[in-house]
């Protein structure tokens, strides 16, 4: 690594983390390279399959951001940094109805139902 930090204009649909200076970067590398961190970066794909693995494993719909931290958190446990037997807490704090246009074409049909029981369980035999 290197102690200097280029400014980057960002593309990404995690628009919330996009900030291509950021006033701390320095003194943020800096603390994690002094506890012995890690840092980690993902694509966009990788963010959407963060996404669509917390929702799918955990029942969670995630905005960008915290799909850049499950996506994160993967690719480090996958790497050896993180070790698969770990207890390891993320921090997911932003709802994912926040950046839905991120998902846009990236998930099944949607199916609309009225607001009752036997809706639901009409719609849920039609897509088990």
């Amino acid at each position: 690594g290197t102690d200097v930090i280029m400014p980057v204009k960002p593309d990404t649909v995690a628009k919330s983390l996009a900030i291509g200076n950021p006033a701390d970067g320095f003194y943020a590398c800096q603390v994690v390279k002094e506890t012995g961190g890690y840092g980690e970066d993902v694509s966009d794909k990788e963010i959407i399959d963060g996404i669509k693995l917390l929702a799918k494993t955990e029942g969670i719909f995630a905005e960008t951001a915290g799909g850049v931290t499950v996506a994160c958190t993967k690719k480090l446990i996958e790497s050896g940094k993180i070790g698969r037997d770990e207890i390891t807490v993320i921090c997911i704090t932003g709802n994912g109805l926040k950046t839905q246009e991120a998902l846009t074409g990236q998930t099944a049909e949607v199916h609309y139902i009225k607001p009752n029981l036997a809706a639901f369980e009409e719609i849920l035999k039609k897509i088990k």
